[in-house]
């Protein structure tokens, strides 16, 4: 039985991830900040008939990481798999920035990356195998509108698990992104702060009208809970896995658009030009519903 950390754990796609893998038949740990927390993915896990852990980790405290990954090597072992799921949202365009709280998002969705890998890449590296995934998002591709840290977070792990890929290549390591686009979660749900007073208010209209067509669309995070069993099992074991929705479009889409084409969708003054622009560059409809 293959033995998995997720981090983050307690909810959104950690736990559906955590509750997913346990009912295929791994042993898995979930990490949390706080216990208390936990109820509905131990419940979710022990209902699926699965081997779950919870777990005490807190990706933004070096020692919580080390002490986590001691007690789990203490009982039963190295872990065979490693998903770095913890992250937090953030919405700025970059002059509305704080940056102390700018400084909190790379914490959590780039430092904290490194914290948990730096714990149980030794264990991997030691017997030749394993895997380590992160979550990454389609904003890990595309620089979103509204969202200029959030967006520099993901590029930013997108740039390290290309790194790591190529340095535990030799000793047997996989690393795999999984890139979702707008998955239904709470979270997401209730990231509709944006920065006042601002001159950016164009920006952040569109941005959420964005995420409110994402929403309707109703992908559930089992969606990217199946993608990532599949990433694990996948024999092509490729680098990186778009789901959920605008995942692929926009991946791609930004793929084929030219950079002046990018900037001149910032140019549009009425919202209409701009989602008729936007369709006909990532063939995603984001208008709002009449």
């Amino acid at each position: 039985m293959k033995r998995v950390l997720i981090t983050g754990a307690n909810s959104g796609i950690g736990r559906a991830t955590a509750i997913h893998l346990a009912a295929e038949g791994y042993e898995v740990f979930g990490a949390m900040r706080r216990l208390d927390r936990g109820e509905k993915v131990i419940d979710g896990a022990k209902q699926a008939g699965g081997v779950f852990h919870p777990v005490t980790l807190d990706v933004n405290d070096e020692a919580s990481v080390v002490s986590a990954a001691r007690a789990i090597e203490d009982n039963g072992g190295p872990i065979d798999i490693l998903i770095n799921n913890a992250g937090v949202a953030h919405n700025a365009c970059v002059e509305d920035v704080d940056i102390e709280a700018a400084k909190r998002v790379f914490e959590t969705n780039y430092w904290g990356v490194i914290r948990c890998t730096q714990a149980f890449l030794p264990g991997m590296r030691g017997r030749r195998t394993g895997q380590i995934i992160n979550i990454s998002s389609v904003a890990g591709r595309i620089a979103a509108i509204g969202q200029a840290i959030y967006a520099s977070s993901k590029w930013a792990l997108e740039c390290l698990s290309e790194n790591l890929a190529q340095e535990v290549a030799p000793f047997g390591v996989r690393v795999i992104l999984i890139e979702p686009g707008v998955t239904r979660t709470a979270i997401l749900a209730k990231n509709v702060d944006v920065p006042q007073p601002t001159e950016y208010g164009d920006a952040y209209r569109r941005m959420l009208q964005f995420y409110a067509r994402g929403i309707e669309a109703n992908v559930q995070a089992d969606v990217v809970a199946r993608q990532v069993l599949t990433a694990i099992e996948d024999p092509a074991k490729r680098l990186r896995y778009a789901c959920a929705w605008g995942g692929v479009e926009l991946a791609e889409g930004r793929k084929r658009l030219r950079d002046e084409d990018w900037i001149a969708l910032g140019r549009y003054d009425q919202d209409e030009d701009y989602f008729d622009a936007f369709e006909r560059a990532f063939e995603l409809d984001i208008r709002p519903r009449t």
